[in-house]
This record gives structure tokens, sequence and C-alpha cells, in this order.
């Protein structure tokens, strides 16, 4: 019983070296398709975030120039106060403000180079945009 099991452990062998490669290779290709992914993903998913806090801070916006008839005086503080704007003064700030239009832009809590803006009442979200 002894000499089989000696002779069994003598006659195993390991990995050779083109398998070893051939597995690094494998990894190699799987890491070259999987990282653009992930990094692609991450950045529509901080744009997105960004211009879905435009939309949430738009209703705040809207429900400011109903009370007071007017969009100047307004700030990220007394939007927070008053309406319920449960996003940070970081995330959301007001550009220009008048009587009849607005501009309120969102920066991605994530990556502050990923922003949204919708600069008045008719205007889109624009992703990417600045408030001036």
């Amino acid at each position: 019983m002894r000499n089989t099991m000696r002779k069994r452990l003598r006659s195993e062998q390991g990995f050779t070296l083109i398998e070893l490669v051939v597995v690094m290779l494998i990894l190699i290709i799987l890491t070259a398709i999987v990282v653009p992914s992930y990094l692609g993903f991450r950045e529509r998913a901080n744009k997105s975030a960004a211009g879905a806090d435009v939309r949430s801070a738009v209703a705040s916006v809207e429900a400011w120039h109903s009370d007071h008839g007017t969009y100047s005086g307004m700030t990220v503080a007394a939007l927070r106060a008053s309406y319920d704007l449960s996003l940070s003064a970081s995330v959301i700030s007001l550009g220009t403000l008048s009587t009849t239009t607005y501009c309120v832009m969102a920066k991605s809590p994530n990556d502050s180079t990923k922003t949204a803006a919708k600069a008045g009442p008719d205007a889109p979200i624009v992703i990417g945009a600045t408030c001036p």
C-alpha cells in the first residue's frame, strides 16, 4: 500500500509553463473587457444622478415662484428650509435669477465634474451644462 502511494505522489506533476501563460492571458483579456465597461457605467450613473438632483430641485424652485411671484431672492438654504429640498447645498447651486427665469445646477455627489442644469421654466435639463 505504501509503495502505490509513493508511486502516485512521484508521478503527479504540476502545471506546465504554457498552461500558466494561457490562464494569465485569459485573465488579462477578461480584465481588459470588464474595466472599461465598469468605468463607463460609473460615468453614466454620475450624470444621471446630477440630472435627477436637478429634477428634484425644480419642484422646489417652482413652488418658490408660486409663493413669491418671482425667482429673485431665492437661495438654496431657503428652498431647503421652506420646500423640503433634501439635497445638500454643495450639490445644488443657483445661477442667474430674475423675476421670470432661473438657472439651477447640480453636481453629482460622487464626481463633481458631472453636472446638469436647467436654465428657466421652459428649458430642458441639459447634462454637462453649468449655470452662468
